[in-house]
């Protein structure tokens, strides 16, 4: 997965995850350190951080313009960005009904990064994937 996916899907299932009862104190954490990192790299972009901010409510809406926002501000370039949303996804794997939130959230933001069939994998997360043949 391409990092700004990547940060995306973590995103969205620490959002998910945070605001469940059972999330515990490191996926809450790690979700706002997150939330920090890229809060930085949007500090001259007040519309950039409103985008940030929606997303946690309405990711579906706000994926597209969040990716655009995110790639402008070079997030994707960002290895502390990057490795603190891949431990996200690690942390949010190990909650009950973690890897279930994992997986929608990787479902809504592959839509622009490929088609056809195969595996992808990230970090021991597997997810199948198939279309129709023309």
């Amino acid at each position: 997965m391409e990092p700004i996916s990547l940060i995306i899907a973590a995103l969205g299932a620490g959002a998910i995850a945070a605001a469940k009862d059972t999330a515990t104190t490191a996926v809450k954490d790690t979700y706002q350190g997150l939330k920090g990192l890229i809060k930085k790299r949007f500090e001259s972009q007040p519309k950039a951080q409103m985008v940030l901010e929606e997303h946690e409510t309405d990711p579906e809406t706000y994926n597209a313009p969040l990716k655009k926002k995110l790639a402008e501000a070079g997030a994707d370039q960002d290895a502390a960005i990057i490795q603190a949303a891949q431990e996200l996804l690690n942390q949010v794997k190990e909650q009950p009904g973690g890897q279930q939130i994992i997986t929608q959230n990787i479902s809504n933001v592959k839509y622009a990064a490929t088609s056809g069939s195969g595996n992808a994998s990230i970090s021991g997360i597997n997810e199948q994937g198939t279309s129709k043949e023309d």
